[in-house]
């Protein structure tokens, strides 16, 4: 191990996955990055926030384990926890309790500062991180936070080492991964749908036969999509057909939120975060749409879905701020 090891401890207990992070600021890579999905029944839609807290409590102890076994505790500079899915006064889920009571109680044992953060800003900084676009550091840019919890447009301003996040809009009623994994369940696929959902649209050979997308401004309406697959299925129309026909609706709303708020504000360079934005064909289209327009940044996959590792990054930040990032260049 190194001897100038700067390890950065990351917790995050969303809706749907527990995961822990440890990142070494002197090399600027991560120690290990282990996410454990919560377990949803067959055919359900979605988690009781009661049963997610449940299911953190069982989880945390073997995914801290196995991401803190590299770990050498006079290297720990700081632990950080993602402890309000947003940065906006009353901001609460009963889940990421879990996490800020289990990073409380590690780093008051082990007499380390404490960073609580919000599950946004963490998917922001992974995003940013796991794109290379260190310039959107420095100075503001829009960002998208797609994923079964959240659909939502911000603007972005990096302040103090932390980013300032304004809601500009997104969904009025059902977030993008709510409505992929509402179809999918539909199609008689396992939730969480996203990737399953993907392998099958991939197949299709169908042309698809467009309808309008709900967006108006920087808001956008995505329930009607849950109707539209319900007749398709009763029109018999194939799995591989309806699958294509969802995430093509759903990139299609992306790609008007985004035109529009680039009409609106110039153009700034826009930053896609959240589960949804691992998807190659949503990504395919917004790249083949905007891609002249602005610059564009992507989370690698593995960093795009709930993780601990913004967090990780955030407390870093926290503690020596954003010129960590120089180790990994």
């Amino acid at each position: 191990m190194s001897g100038s090891a700067r390890l950065y401890i990351g917790i995050d207990t969303s809706n749907y996955t527990t995961s822990a992070s440890l990142f070494d600021a002197s090399v600027g890579e991560f120690r290990s990055n282990v996410k454990r999905l919560l377990t949803v029944s067959e055919g359900e839609r979605g988690l009781r926030q009661s049963d997610a807290v449940f299911a953190h409590v069982k989880n945390l102890p073997s995914v801290t384990a196995e991401a803190f076994a590299d770990i050498e505790p006079e290297k720990l500079i700081a632990v950080g926890v993602s402890a309000t899915p947003r940065d906006v006064e009353g901001s609460y889920m009963p889940c990421f309790s879990v996490g800020a009571a289990a990073a409380s109680t590690l780093a008051g044992g082990i007499k380390k500062p404490l960073h609580h953060f919000s599950h946004q800003a963490g998917h922001v900084m992974a995003a940013v991180w796991s794109s290379g676009a260190k310039e959107l550091l420095d100075g503001e840019f829009l960002a998208f936070h797609v994923s079964g919890g959240t659909t939502e447009l911000l603007l972005v301003r990096p302040e103090n080492n932390y980013f300032r996040i304004e809601k500009l809009g997104g969904t009025l009623d059902l977030n993008a991964g709510q409505a992929i994994d509402r179809s999918g369940v539909k199609l008689g696929l396992t939730f969480p749908c996203g990737a399953r959902l993907e392998e099958l649209a991939l197949a299709n050979s169908e042309r698809i036969e467009r309808s309008g997308v709900s967006v108006k401004g920087f808001e956008c309406n995505l329930s009607g999509l849950e109707n539209k697959v319900e007749g398709l299925i009763r029109e018999g129309r194939a799995r591989e057909y309806i699958a294509a026909y969802v995430l093509d609706f759903v990139g299609r709303t992306l790609v008007k939120l985004t035109e529009n708020a680039l009409d609106s504000l110039g153009r700034l360079p826009v930053l896609y975060a959240g589960g949804v934005m691992s998807n190659s064909i949503i990504k395919n289209m917004l790249r083949s749409e905007l891609g002249r327009r602005t610059a564009l940044h992507f989370a690698e996959p593995r960093f795009s879905s709930d993780n601990a590792a913004g967090i990780a990054l955030l407390t870093a930040a926290a503690e020596e701020g954003f010129g960590f990032w120089t180790a990994r260049e």
